[in-house]
């Protein structure tokens, strides 16, 4: 690796370990992709040659993989260690190369929500639990591996009476969970660490404030710190989520339209994009009490409103430290209308001997920024 940068790779059944010195020397090239509303993912690649240990395992499994091999990149700068991935393989296949004494295996794998999708619950009852609770009892099942919940309740906490109705499960854990953040506007993702082994199962809205990450510089000179940044602002994006509430004792089906500025949501443009439509949310409302109709309608509000998207490329060795997603950065040198705090949507590390680059993803709900000043 680099000057100042180390990288951790572990591998095991539940419970992982360092691999050995000749794995990491297989290893050609790392890719790991953090996203804010999709899985996340990781792509090892490593060179083989046919008395490589890992060849071996490969043969002796018969090319299939066991049912939970668990793996952790870390990746140490300047003394602090940062998980990157804590994840399953879910596939793994092996490339002949042109040389006779080697070949290149590629492993596949996604983060811990895979674990949860395997198999289904259908028909487990929650009697007299909220959504919160049913969160939390879920993930508990999940706790060898090292799983923590953090639950935000939302203003909806709804308590059925069991003589009235038992709640059950649909599905497998993973869609479980995801339909009821969904049905008080919630988003549910697994984040690696802070320490190896470690992981933070969050369910709760999508938060967009807190303290920025350090900025991104363009065509400041000396003190450029990325490798190219490019902002594209499309109108059309911008709509106004609707829902249609029917009120059952006037009989009549009442619009409301959803701003898209919340205290999570904040602008972080000053000048806001003009909505161009209404958009109607396509779920059945009409069984929805209206505090959780609005709550959806805010989820859906402040997608709609990211009509600035971002995206570059940059070398960490540079950089400093590792761009992260689902945080706030500062942009610097990217011009009047792009400059100021952006939300990361996502981040793909890009891991090779001797090179450290990230690709990343922008979003925000505006033009100009909020801040007079954006802190490097």
């Amino acid at each position: 690796m680099l000057k100042g940068i180390n990288l951790t790779l572990m591998v095991g059944p539940v419970v992982p370990i360092p691999v050995s010195q000749d794995v990491i020397e297989a290893l050609t090239s790392i890719t790991v992709t953090n996203s804010s509303l999709e899985k996340s993912g990781f792509q090892l690649t490593f060179s083989l040659s046919n008395r490589s240990p890992l060849q071996t395992l490969f043969l002796l499994s018969g090319g299939s993989i066991f049912p939970i091999i668990r793996v952790i990149i870390i990746v140490t700068i300047n003394g602090i260690p940062n998980v990157l991935m804590d994840g399953m393989i879910t596939n793994h296949q092996i490339t002949p190369g042109t040389e006779t004494s080697y070949s290149t295996l590629t492993v596949t794998g996604e983060d811990l929500t895979v674990i949860m999708d395997k198999q289904d619950f259908s028909g487990f009852p929650f009697p007299a639990t909220p959504a919160e609770g049913r969160v939390a009892l879920l993930v508990a099942k999940y706790a060898f591996l090292g799983i923590v919940p953090l639950i935000i309740p939302s203003v909806l906490i709804d308590v059925p009476i069991p003589t009235n109705s038992i709640p059950a499960q649909q599905g497998t854990d993973l869609s479980y969970i995801k339909e009821l953040a969904d049905r008080v506007g919630y988003t549910f993702y697994i984040e690696p660490g802070p320490i190896p082994g470690a992981n933070i199962a969050y369910w709760g809205p999508q938060i967009k404030v807190g303290v920025p990450q350090s900025a991104l510089n363009i065509n400041m000179d000396a003190f450029t710190n990325v490798e190219s940044l490019n902002f594209t602002f499309d109108n059309n994006l911008n709509a106004i989520p609707t829902v249609y509430i029917y009120n059952e004792i006037t009989k009549v089906v009442i619009p409301i339209p959803i701003p898209p500025i919340t205290p999570l949501n904040p602008p972080l443009g000053l000048i806001p994009p003009i909505p161009t439509r209404l958009e109607p949310i396509s779920d059945n409302l009409s069984k929805r009490s209206i505090p959780q109709a609005i709550m959806m309608g805010l989820a859906k509000a402040s997608q709609l409103a990211e009509a600035v998207t971002g995206e570059g490329n940059l070398d960490v060795l540079r950089y400093g430290r590792i761009l992260k997603a689902r945080q706030l950065v500062g942009v610097r040198g990217a011009g009047l209308a792009f400059d100021g705090l952006h939300y990361v949507t996502s981040v793909t590390h890009n891991i090779k001997r001797g090179e450290y680059k990230q690709s990343f993803k922008l979003s925000r709900n505006g033009l100009i920024s909020t801040l007079p000043v954006v802190v490097p």
